[in-house]
């Protein structure tokens, strides 16, 4: 199913897709944060990728950016194509 056919990402979505995520990548060398991209699933099974970040002097976590990921460009949602 397409992401426009799912409708826009909701907040709640992001918050299950963090719960039971897996870090999928570590981008060391970004700026101003170290960041990381997780994939997760909602409750009602959509996947998603989290690009996020944590700001550890302020003890924040960041969400820059949620997506429905293309299966054309990765392999089970975990591994680039």
């Amino acid at each position: 199913m397409r992401t426009e056919e799912r409708g826009p990402i909701r907040e709640e979505e992001v918050f299950e897709a963090i719960q039971v995520g897996e870090v999928i990548e570590s981008y060391e060398d970004d700026k101003p944060y170290p960041s990381i991209l997780v994939y997760g699933r909602t409750a009602q099974g959509r996947p998603l990728h989290l690009v996020c970040a944590y700001a550890e002097e302020e003890d924040l976590a960041i969400v820059i950016t949620a997506y429905e990921p293309d299966p054309l460009r990765w392999i089970g949602y975990r591994e680039r194509r």
